[in-house]
C-alpha cells in the first residue's frame, strides 16, 4: 500500500469517528488546512521533477477531491443526526394551555391608571400637565408658598430633611407637589392652568398613609376667576373621575398658608352597604383641600396680586384610587404582590379617555 493510500484510509478513519461538527471540522483542518496533512503533500510538488509531477500531481488533486467530498457527506448525515436529536428533546404538549401574551400578563398599576384618568379629564377641561423634581429646597417648598420661617405649619408636614451643605442649606424631599406651582409661576406668564401629578414624602405609615404618596395639585391663575370657578371645576372632575351624573360638594372654611380663603371640600356619599358610593346617599366625606392662592405667594412669584388671582387645590391620588377601585389598605400599592397587581392591575392597551369610559 502506497503512502497516499495509507493517509487517505488514516484521514477516512478519522472522519467516520467525528462525532460532531466540531470534531469533524477538527479533520478538515488536520487533512486540508494550511498545514495540514494533504496539504504539506501537495507542497511537496515544486521539488519533483516533471515526470514525477505529472504522476502525482493528479493522484494528490484526487486524493483532496476524495477527502473533500466525505468531509462534506459526514458534515449532512451529523447535520441529520443532530436536528433528530433536537426534535426528540424539543417536543412541544399540544395538550398544554397557550401561555397567555404578554400584553395580558402584565397589568397597569391603578396608580399609573388613575394619572393617566385625571390627566384625560383635566386636558379635556384645558389644563396642560406641569413636574418638577422630587428634591426641594426649603425656599420653594415652605417660605414661597408662605410657610414663614418657624411658622408651625411647618412641623405638619413631618418633612425628611437632607444634611446641610457648604452653604448651610438643607434640601428636603418635597412635601407637596405645590413647588411646581412656584416654578410655574416663575417662569410662565398668566393665563396659567395646570395640574401637577407627583410623588411627595412625609414620615408618616399607617392604614392610609404612607411616607411616599402621590398627590394631584392643580392651578388656575388669570385676572377675573373666583371661588364659583373652583367649585364648578371640581364639580366636573369628580363627576367624570367617578362617573356619575352628578355631585354634591360642601366647603368648609379651613387654613392653608398658601390660600386665602381656604376650605376643606366635603363630597356627597353613601356609606352603607360596606362601601364608599360618590355622587349618591345622604353623608359626607371630606376628599380635597382647595382656596384662593394667597397674595403672598403671587408676589413671592412675582405676580401682581392687585392684577391677577387664581384658585388651587391638592388631592391624594392612591386615596382616589382607593375609594374608586374599593382597595382598603394603601400600604399594598408599594408591596409588590404579583397577587394584588393582577387584581387591581388594568390591561396596558385600555387607555383611559372621556369618549370610551374612563374605567371601561
Amino acid at each position: 500500500m502506497s503512502d497516499l493510500e495509507i493517509l487517505e484510509a488514516d484521514i477516512n478513519t478519522a472522519i467516520a469517528g467525528a462525532d460532531s461538527e466540531a470534531a469533524l471540522e477538527d479533520v478538515r483542518v488536520a487533512s486540508l488546512g494550511k498545514k495540514g496533512s494533504v496539504s504539506e503533500k501537495m507542497k511537496t510538488l515544486g521539488k519533483m521533477t516533471p515526470e514525477e509531477r505529472k504522476e502525482m500531481g493528479p493522484a494528490l488533486n484526487g486524493l483532496k477531491n476524495r477527502v473533500a467530498d466525505a468531509i462534506a457527506a459526514r458534515k449532512t448525515v451529523l447535520k441529520e443526526e443532530t436536528l433528530n436529536a433536537r426534535l426528540k428533546s424539543e417536543t412541544i404538549d399540544v395538550t398544554q394551555p397557550l401561555r397567555a401574551a404578554p400584553t395580558e400578563m402584565g397589568h397597569i398599576h391603578p396608580i399609573s391608571q388613575v394619572v393617566d384618568e385625571i390627566t384625560a379629564i383635566f386636558a379635556d377641561m384645558g389644563f396642560s400637565v406641569a413636574e418638577g423634581p422630587d428634591v426641594e429646597t426649603d425656599e420653594l417648598n415652605f417660605t414661597a408658598l408662605n410657610f414663614p420661617e418657624g411658622h408651625p405649619a411647618r412641623e405638619m408636614h413631618d418633612t425628611f430633611f437632607f444634611n446641610e451643605n457648604e452653604e448651610g442649606e438643607r434640601k428636603l424631599l418635597r412635601t407637596h407637589t405645590s413647588p411646581v406651582q412656584v416654578r410655574t409661576m416663575r417662569t410662565q406668564e398668566p393665563p396659567l392652568r395646570i395640574i401637577i401629578p407627583g410623588r411627595t414624602y412625609r414620615c408618616d405609615s399607617d392604614q392610609t398613609h404612607t411616607p411616599m404618596f402621590h398627590q394631584l395639585e392643580g392651578l388656575v391663575i388669570d385676572k377675573a376667576s373666583h371661588i364659583g370657578h373652583l367649585k364648578g371645576t371640581l364639580q366636573e372632575f369628580l363627576k367624570a373621575f367617578f362617573e356619575v351624573d352628578d355631585v354634591k360638594l360642601r366647603l368648609r372654611p379651613s387654613f392653608f398658608p398658601f390660600t386665602e380663603p381656604s376650605m376643606e371640600v366635603d363630597v356627597q356619599c353613601d356609606r352603607s352597604g360596606g362601601e364608599v358610593k360618590i355622587g349618591q346617599g345622604s353623608d359626607w366625606m371630606e376628599i380635597l383641600g382647595s382656596g384662593m392662592v394667597h397674595p403672598n405667594v403671587l408676589r413671592n412669584c412675582g405676580l401682581d396680586p392687585d392684577v391677577y388671582q387664581g384658585f388651587a387645590w391638592g388631592i391624594g391620588i392612591d386615596r382616589l384610587a382607593m375609594l374608586k377601585y374599593g382597595m382598603p389598605d394603601l400600604r399594598a400599592f408599594f408591596d409588590g404582590d404579583v397577587r394584588w397587581i393582577k387584581h387591581y392591575g388594568f390591561r396596558p392597551l385600555d387607555m383611559p379617555t372621556l369618549l370610551a369610559g374612563l374605567s371601561k
